[in-house]
C-alpha cells in the first residue's frame, strides 16, 4: 500500500493532466513496454509492445477473444474441470464446448488429439500453471506435445497464466506459446502479483489478432484505467517485482501447507460437494462446489479451496467448521 501511494503521489504531481485525461486502447507504452521486457528476460519469449495490449484484468480478455473469434454453435476446447470464469465468459457466444480430461501433468493427449483433429475448434482454453480450479501444472513433455499437435491444425491455443510467477519453488514454467508463437495468445494479470483492485492485466498475441482485439477493446471501453495504468508503471519501476512475487509465493505456500495438513488430520470421508456446500452456508463456511467447473457433468466429489486469501487463524477456523460440516453429512 504504502508503496503504490507513492507512485500515485509521484504520478499525479509529475504528470497528472496526461493520467486523468482519455488514452488509446492498447494501452500505456511504457507498460507495455515493461511487459515484453520481462517476457523476454524471465522466458527467452520474443516479445515486442505491439503485441501487447493492456486490459481490465485477463477477465476481459476471455469475453474479448471470445467477440471476435466465435459466433453461435462455433466450437472451442477446454480442460476437464474448467476454470469457472471462462465458463461464463465463453458461454455468453454460445460456442459448442469439448473437454478434454485433465490428467496430473496436463492434458490427455489422445483426447486432445482427437478433438483438434475432427472438429473445426475455433481456440482451446487452458491454464498450464496452477491450473484453476484443478492446480495441476503440464508437464514440459505436456507443453511440446501441446504445440506439436496444434501446429498441424488451425486451432489456436489460449494460455492463461494468471498465476505463472507464483510457483512455491520459484521456477518459471516455459509457456507452450514459446513453441507456437504465431499461433498462441497468452494473457497475464497484475491482479494475483500486485493488486486485483487495479484490475489491470494484459494479452500477448501476434500482431494481426491484437489488431482485430484493439477494434473489439475500443467498442466496449474506449480504454483501460489509464491513472492506475500510470501508477502501476511506476510502482514497478520502484520495486523490485521478481522479490516481490518470491515473498507472494512463499507466504501462499505456507498457507496451502496449512490448509492441506488440516485436510489430512481433520476430513472423513467425502460426500456431495453441493451438500457441503449448502450445509457449509448454513454453518457459515464458504466453499466453492465442483460442479460448476464441469460444462459436461462431474465434479461432485470435489470442492475448491482458497488459501490466498486468508490468514492462518481464519484457515484454521474454517477447516475445523468444515470438518464439522462433513462429519454432519457422512
Amino acid at each position: 500500500m504504502a508503496g503504490i501511494a507513492d507512485a500515485a503521489r509521484q504520478v499525479l504531481e509529475e504528470g497528472g493532466r496526461v493520467a486523468l485525461q482519455y488514452a488509446t486502447a492498447d494501452g500505456y507504452l511504457p507498460l507495455r513496454e515493461y511487459i515484453a521486457d520481462r517476457y523476454r528476460r524471465r522466458l527467452g519469449l520474443p516479445a515486442a509492445p505491439g503485441e501487447i495490449q493492456i486490459v481490465n484484468g485477463s477477465q476481459q480478455c476471455l469475453d474479448l477473444v471470445a467477440k471476435i473469434f466465435l459466433n453461435r454453435g462455433d466450437h472451442i476446447g477446454m480442460e476437464r474441470p474448467g476454470y469457472l470464469g471462462a465458463i461464463e465468459a465463453f458461454s455468453l457466444y454460445e460456442p459448442e464446448f469439448h473437454t478434454v480430461a485433465l490428467e496430473d501433468d496436463g492434458p490427455d493427449l489422445s483426447a486432445f488429439e482427437a478433438l483438434v483433429e475432427r472438429r473445426p475448434v475455433k481456440f482451446f482454453y487452458g491454464v498450464p500453471n496452477s491450473q484453476n480450479p484443478s492446480g495441476r501444472t503440464y508437464s514440459q513433455e505436456k507443453r511440446r506435445a501441446v504445440a506439436e499437435i496444434l501446429e498441424a491444425t488451425d486451432t489456436l491455443f489460449y494460455e492463461d497464466d494468471a498465476f505463472g510467477e507464483l510457483f512455491f519453488d520459484g521456477k518459471p514454467r516455459l509457456p507452450v506459446k514459446r513453441r507456437l508463437p504465431d499461433q498462441a495468445i497468452l494473457s497475464g494479470s497484475f491482479s494475483k502479483i500486485v493488486a486485483p483492485g487495479m484490475r489491470i492485466g494484459w494479452i500477448y498475441a501476434p500482431e494481426a489478432i491484437i489488431e482485430q482485439f484493439n477494434v473489439a477493446k475500443q467498442a466496449a471501453d474506449l480504454h483501460s484505467n489509464f491513472l492506475c495504468q500510470m501508477i502501476l508503471h511506476r510502482y514497478l519501476t520502484m520495486h523490485d517485482l521478481d522479490a516481490h512475487t518470491r515473498r507472494v509465493a512463499a507466504a501462499y505456500g505456507e498457507n496451502c501447507r496449512l490448509m492441506c495438513d488440516l485436510l489430512d488430520d481433520l476430513m472423513p470421508p467425502g460426500v456431495s460437494s453441493m451438500a457441503v456446500f449448502k450445509e457449509g452456508i448454513r454453518r457459515k463456511v464458504a466453499v466453492m462446489p465442483g460442479v460448476p467447473f464441469y460444462v459436461d457433468g462431474g465434479g461432485e466429489d470435489m470442492i475448491r479451496l482458497n488459501f490466498s486469501n486468508a490468514d492462518t487463524e481464519s484457515i484454521t477456523e474454517g477447516m475445523h467448521r468444515l470438518a464439522k460440516v462433513i462429519r454432519g453429512l457422512v
